[in-house]
């Protein structure tokens, strides 16, 4: 054994000399030039143990993965881990990655197109509606529109009334007409009052509404009419009708009312943070139920001044075309004002970002299998992306599915750790144990029959919380026993962060 570690040694040193110029004395040897000796090699550390990736109190002496499928990090002696190329990085196996669909999308550059939505309904343009109504009393001798919802057309015959007072005006007229006839080789003083007196008589008449072409008829014939016929002011529908034939009406009472459907207003009503972004020329886009694969385009005319104090709304007024009057007034729509800035900004799909309730991350592909988590601030949002000022650039490979791998409060608590943030924000997070109510995935809530909060100083009590993550509703059921961990992200806004289902076994605090 001695003689072959000899001629090993023998051999180093030979190939030593034949590079720096220098030889060993005998076999075994030491150099013969202190300066010359070679760097002592580095001693192999020795492996301690392996423990849990995210800091909890489990570890194992050989390599294993957690139940989230992530590797357990080695620890040797003097305090070395073998940790991840950055301290904040998640690791997980790429097998673990594939089986859960992960899907990654880059972070780019793009204008933001958002669009205020907001739920409205059809009403007549209040510019073309008309009212009928008569200027004296009198009697609807008969009716020739007598349907609700009728079409008209501008001059259509729409009823007949008889009233004692045009007859007598309209004699009072004829009278003072013909004696201008007659006193034509009068003084002119008398045939100055006589004219007067027929054109007070006139005037009377044509403050009644009568027409110009009826008055003409009256002076050529000189006979007295004894009804007079009301017209249609305009073309239109029939949105009203309350003369009946042989009813008695007063002055100033509604007959008719007519509304041209050429165009039509859509009031939406629009929630009070979003008004400010609405403003007056902006393009809008209408669906109705009724027309599902149709869109219709209008303009913003108007914002009105008052805020609708029970929905917290303001009405704001969308003017469109009404070819064909398919639109009814009444008619429910859905609004889209675009309302989107033309400047390009960084930007994420909306699926990327984790809201832990008080702060928002998203995860960053660093490499095969290794996720490091960033806090954002985010900005304007449109339907599928959102802007983000701050945490992400451009390129950046953010997880948009299967982003649930990591839970926004317990499983990134040691990865977030590593922001080296010196002054966290207080999240004030709370505990509490209960029954699950009612669960609705789509709107992302839960109803939870939970026992006393002490931190808060709450009663037991059944209440409805937010989630962080829509995978925190997963395989959740009404009736399930689960430990939640809930802040409060904002004035009177729950969110749950953390769900843990408890034991059949375990008893529910209440």
């Amino acid at each position: 054994m001695k003689q072959g570690a000899g001629i090993a040694l023998g051999v180093i040193a030979v190939l030593l000399a034949t590079g720096t110029g220098y030889w060993f004395g005998h076999r075994g040897s030491a150099p013969t030039n202190q300066s010359s000796a070679a760097a002592p090699t580095e001693v192999a550390k020795k492996l301690l143990y392996y423990r849990n990736p995210m800091g909890l109190a489990d570890t194992s002496p050989t390599p294993k993965k957690d139940p989230m499928g992530m590797d357990y990090i080695a620890v040797y002696a003097g305090g070395a881990d073998e940790a991840p190329a950055a301290s904040n990085q998640i690791k997980i196996s790429t097998d673990k990655v594939q089986k859960l669909g992960v899907r990654t999308e880059a972070a780019q550059w793009r204008s933001l197109d958002r669009a205020v939505r907001a739920a409205g309904r059809i009403e007549p343009d209040e510019r073309r509606l008309f009212t009928i109504a008569s200027k004296f009393e009198g009697y609807v001798e008969r009716l020739h529109v007598n349907v609700t919802g009728q079409p008209v057309s501008k001059g259509q015959p729409l009823f007949e009334v008889y009233s004692p007072e045009l007859v007598s005006a309209q004699r009072e007229y004829t009278i003072a007409a013909q004696g201008v006839e007659a006193l034509k080789a009068a003084s002119s003083e008398t045939q100055t009052s006589m004219k007067q007196l027929a054109d007070s008589s006139l005037q009377r008449l044509r403050n009644w509404d009568i027409s110009d072409e009826q008055i003409k008829a009256l002076t050529a014939s000189g006979a007295t009419q004894r009804t007079l016929t009301f017209r249609s002011p305009a073309t239109g529908i029939v949105m009203e009708k309350k003369a009946v034939q042989g009813m008695r009406f007063m002055p100033g009472e509604m007959l008719y009312q007519i509304a041209d459907l050429s165009a039509v207003w859509v009031i939406a009503d629009v929630f009070e943070q979003d008004i400010g972004l609405v403003k007056s020329g902006t393009p809008a886009k209408v669906s109705i139920n009724a027309y599902p694969d149709q869109v219709f385009t209008g303009t913003v005319t108007y914002i009105y001044p008052t805020l609708k104090a029970e929905t917290r709304t303001v009405p704001v007024r969308v003017e469109l075309a009404n070819a064909g009057q398919r639109l009814k007034p009444g008619m429910f729509a859905q609004v889209d004002i675009a309302v989107g800035a033309k400047a390009k900004v960084i930007t994420i799909p909306l699926s990327a970002v984790i809201d832990s309730g008080t702060r928002q991350l998203v995860l960053i592909q660093q490499g095969e299998g290794r996720f490091e988590p960033r806090e954002v601030k985010l900005g304007s949002r449109s339907d599928t992306y959102v802007e983000v000022r701050d945490g992400v650039k451009d390129g950046d490979l953010v997880v948009v599915a299967a982003n649930f791998l990591i839970d926004a409060e317990s499983n990134l608590k040691a990865a977030i750790g590593g922001f080296g943030d010196t002054n966290p924000p207080k999240a004030a997070g709370h505990q509490a144990q209960g029954t699950v109510d009612e669960v609705d995935v789509k709107a992302g809530t839960l109803s939870l029959s939970h026992g006393p909060v002490a931190s808060l100083k709450w009663p037991a009590m059944t209440m409805e919380f937010k989630v962080a993550n829509a995978s925190l509703l997963k395989d959740l059921k009404p009736g399930a026993k689960i430990d939640v961990e809930f802040v409060e992200r904002q004035p009177g806004e729950w969110v749950i962060t953390r769900v843990k289902p408890l034991s059949a076994s375990a008893p529910t605090v209440h």
